[in-house]
């Protein structure tokens, strides 16, 4: 078994300014995004220029921010957002929801196509990519931080925590707890290598607008909805249905529905417009 190495969160004190390694692995995440997307304007077939990159990724970053912290609030913080709307601002206190940041950036890249004339597919599909290393960096935050373990487990790669810092994990007079799921950990491997190492490939070659976008939607949704099973739900929440549906796989499965659809859609359309070519 393994044991946590106990991380200290905060990554830098000046007096009363605490600086965290969760906030700068976003730093970090977006600072990647921003150099993958910088490296794809050099690519013959790019749709955006490196000026235009610049932009998209200053809204997608507000995007991520209001739309991550709006969605955690609404999803999971809905009894604490009533009783104190105020907490809704309160984001040094944690809590952002990917589903929202999704939402968040789709609404900021369909602003950013707006006023750029440009479809916004053929933003998706070139940002899609760039996406798993910032969830990559998000998930080890989340590890940093020692939040999102998974159930117990008999597995050799079971961490223990220090009691100490984790007595809800344990019970009295234990100086460890029984060995859980890193559950961050395969979200951070899922999620952030083996997305980023498919998307990339895939999209290395020509593909037919929306398949990229469908490619995300679907294999994200996909892991989140696997991990799931190996993660404790939040506490305040439990399980949705069943003893075993959780919030995160809720809102994964539509996603799952709109990456398979948009694939679909993008080779369909491919196959039309080859057969029409072929009849002429």
């Amino acid at each position: 078994m393994l044991t946590y190495p106990d991380l200290d969160p905060v990554a830098l004190a000046l007096g009363p300014i605490h600086i965290h390694w969760y906030g700068l692995m976003y730093l970090l995440g977006f600072a990647a995004a921003w150099g993958l997307a910088r490296y794809r304007t050099r690519k013959p077939q790019s749709v955006m220029t490196a000026a235009q990159v610049d932009d998209l990724i200053f809204y997608c970053i507000i995007g991520t921010i209001v739309g991550g912290r709006l969605g955690y609030m609404l999803f999971y913080g809905q009894a604490q957002l009533l009783d104190d709307p105020l907490s809704l601002l309160r984001i040094w206190q944690g809590g952002m929801s990917f589903h929202g940041g999704l939402l968040g950036v789709i609404a900021a890249m369909l602003w950013f196509a707006y006023q750029h004339k440009l479809r916004f597919f053929a933003i998706a599909d070139f940002a899609a990519p760039l996406v798993p290393p910032a969830l990559f960096a998000g998930r080890l935050g989340n590890f940093i931080n020692g939040e999102l373990w998974g159930h117990p487990t008999t597995l050799p790669w079971g961490m223990q925590l220090p009691c100490g810092r984790f007595p809800e994990y344990c019970g009295e007079l234990a100086e460890w707890s029984v060995p859980l799921h890193p559950s961050q950990l395969y979200e951070a491997l899922l999620e952030g290598v083996v997305l980023f190492v498919v998307l990339w490939l895939f999209s290395r070659q020509p593909r037919p607008l929306m398949a990229v976008s469908g490619a995300f939607l679907l294999l994200y949704g996909f892991f989140r909805i696997v991990v799931e099973f190996a993660r404790t739900p939040d506490a305040h929440i439990g399980y949705l249905a069943l003893g075993w549906v959780t919030m995160g796989q809720l809102l994964s499965l539509p996603m799952v529905l709109a990456g398979a659809l948009l694939l679909a859609l993008a080779y369909r359309h491919r196959l039309n417009k080859k057969a029409k070519v072929a009849a002429e």
